[in-house]
């Protein structure tokens, strides 16, 4: 089924922090300097939290089983992508549930794929994220940062 190219793809993110209060941030392969919190795309029947734990998988290496669920944001938030970056896969922008989860354990079950969407990870403030975010991603991560204020430092 073709989709209309002025959609919003349906998506779960997730806000990983650590003991500190610093989330995981991620940077993109091959686009240096583009910082982002983990999430994609819900699969056509997926439940939301069932879709942040199968991305966090696939783009950190962390299983469920070294996450701490400790919230969620009851209302979706929504970024729009730029007119030059949309397709018919991604659409306008996405529609996403998040969600806030506490890393168990060590960070070594941190494991980036060689080759694969992400290059680079480390801890930061949310308010250092926010500088290193891409403009449109900003707005969707101020709101996770008023959100989850009582878990975060740097806010």
């Amino acid at each position: 089924m073709k989709r209309p190219p002025e959609y919003f793809r349906a998506g779960a993110g997730a806000v990983i922090i650590n003991w500190q209060g610093k989330v995981l941030a991620l940077e993109r392969a091959g686009m240096e300097g583009a910082w982002q919190l983990p999430q994609g795309g819900l699969k056509k029947g997926e439940e939301p939290l069932d879709a942040v734990y199968r991305e966090i998988a696939e783009e950190t290496g962390i299983r469920k089983s070294n996450l701490k669920h400790l919230g969620s944001v009851s209302e979706p938030l929504v970024y729009e992508l730029p007119k030059e970056a949309r397709s018919e896969k991604t659409g306008r922008g996405q529609v996403q549930y998040w969600f806030l989860f506490r890393l168990l354990g060590h960070e070594s079950v941190i494991s980036l794929d060689k080759g694969g969407e992400f290059g680079a990870w480390r801890w930061l403030p949310l308010s250092e994220l926010l500088e290193l975010a891409v403009e449109f991603r900003r707005p969707v991560y101020r709101r996770l940062g008023e959100l989850f204020r009582e878990f975060l430092i740097g806010n």
